[in-house]
């Protein structure tokens, strides 16, 4: 098994992917989907981070967080909310692991903030990021960042 080490720089912002277990789709489902607001909100108020962006899909989430300064705990955050999650709903739901980048600058928090709210049209759960409703996309809409017909010629936002 290799030997993976996570970037860990305090204060820093971090792009995230989490899958359920093989791959079942129930991240939208009322139960899971509220056990899972339920276990953030409990993990952030004893360690607090920024959701930046955030999509929830089916069978698997990505999200941006900004650490506060002097903090780079994130593995801590997410074994919290996997846990308080899995014990809500009475069931694993989780893959072991999760997948992080660190943002490096400016350019690469834009890609990986677009690409986030995108994904639900990359894997064709809606026509449009405004049809998706598990998405920071609407909070970005009201502010005026994003516009209702942003996307629609679903260009290529994949982070490859």
């Amino acid at each position: 098994m290799p030997n993976y080490v996570r970037a860990r720089v305090e204060g820093a912002t971090y792009f995230f992917t989490l899958t359920t277990q093989n791959r079942a789709p129930v991240l939208v489902n009322n139960e899971v989907r509220h056990a899972l607001r339920d276990a953030i909100e409990a993990t952030r108020t004893r360690w607090p981070f920024t959701v930046d962006a955030w999509v929830l899909l089916p069978d698997h989430l990505h999200c941006l967080w900004t650490l506060p300064q002097g903090d780079a705990d994130f593995s801590r955050r997410w074994a919290t909310i996997k846990r308080l999650t899995t014990q809500t709903v009475g069931r694993s739901v989780w893959q072991p692991r999760f997948w992080e980048h660190l943002i490096r600058d400016e350019t690469d928090f834009q890609r990986h903030f677009d690409y986030v709210h995108w994904n639900p049209v990359k894997h064709q759960l809606a026509q449009r990021a405004l049809d998706w409703p598990y998405s920071t996309f609407h909070r970005y809409l009201k502010q005026g960042i994003y516009t209702a017909d942003w996307c629609d010629m679903s260009p290529d936002l994949d982070l490859d």
